[in-house]
């Protein structure tokens, strides 16, 4: 074989492998202060953007990774089901995911693009998911009164619409718990920051696609256009407050792979 086909086809073996190695799921740790309302730490995982895609034999290196994350709770921050792909493996995962933990779930665009996203809330619901539209429960975790507020995604809503599920979540909240908010939409950043959660989780910009290594920057994001500013991480609200965003689990689902970019799942701790 001659030199340069050995270099060719070691570029390809090379770039395989690249593409192989940043479709495996990762989990990421981060830290949250409690606002003096949290007396013992508190652990949540945030899933979003499954878009129903396989994670192993009854999706158990998903639920692996949780389990293994020692968690409290679970947010699922939009976009678990899909409108193209079948839900089987959505909804195995949230069926089992449910059975171990507290999970509260808000809608994507992509399960009001199905058309059947009251299909979707009412499994979730029977399987034992709060599903939040603009409303707000309260839970106790680890001796903690905390308020998890929701919005559906806007894909069909007007701004006003919006904005009033947003004044009805908060309206439901105590000002002495620490309050977070599941929505899907990050790129409303400035519109979070009018208001009083503590923490604001998001999904939908699938990391950009394409991080550019060591920033927190992607290539192209949905609603963001290229070059996103909010794809990955913690991102400061003001006044104590964050938004936390996830790369999101969504591989086979996209016409391309992740690069520098593992799905991944985001253990949140609030001390």
């Amino acid at each position: 074989m001659k030199k340069w086909t050995k270099r060719i086809l070691a570029i390809i073996i090379l770039f395989f492998a690249i593409i192989l190695w940043y479709e495996v799921p990762v989990t990421e740790q981060i830290s949250i202060d409690g606002n003096g309302k949290i007396a013992e730490p508190v652990r949540f995982a945030l899933v979003t953007d499954l878009h129903s895609c396989y994670y192993g034999k009854n999706q158990s290196q998903l639920i692996n990774m949780i389990d293994k994350a020692d968690v409290d709770a679970v947010l699922l921050s939009g976009d678990i089901f899909d409108n193209k792909f079948d839900n089987g493996n959505s909804r195995i995962f949230t069926e089992q995911i449910a059975a171990k933990y507290p999970c509260f779930y808000v809608t994507g665009n992509h399960e009001f693009w199905s058309k059947t996203e009251v299909e979707f809330k009412e499994f979730l619901t029977s399987v034992g998911v709060t599903v939040l539209d603009g409303d707000a429960t309260t839970i106790n975790l680890n001796g903690n009164n905390i308020d998890i507020c929701g919005l559906d995604d806007p894909t069909y809503m007007t701004w006003e619409e919006w904005r009033a599920q947003l004044d009805e979540a908060q309206a439901g909240t105590n000002p002495e718990n620490f309050k977070v908010l599941l929505s899907h939409r990050p790129e409303r950043k400035d519109t979070y920051s009018e208001y009083d959660f503590d923490l604001v989780v998001c999904g939908h910009a699938h990391g950009g696609q394409w991080k550019i290594p060591f920033t927190q920057m992607g290539v192209e994001a949905p609603d963001q256009g290229r070059f996103p500013k909010y794809v990955d991480g913690k991102y400061d609200l003001g006044n104590g407050h964050y938004m936390v965003v996830s790369r999101g689990l969504c591989r086979e689902r996209m016409p391309y792979p992740r690069f520098f970019n593992h799905p991944e799942v985001v253990i949140i701790d609030v001390e």
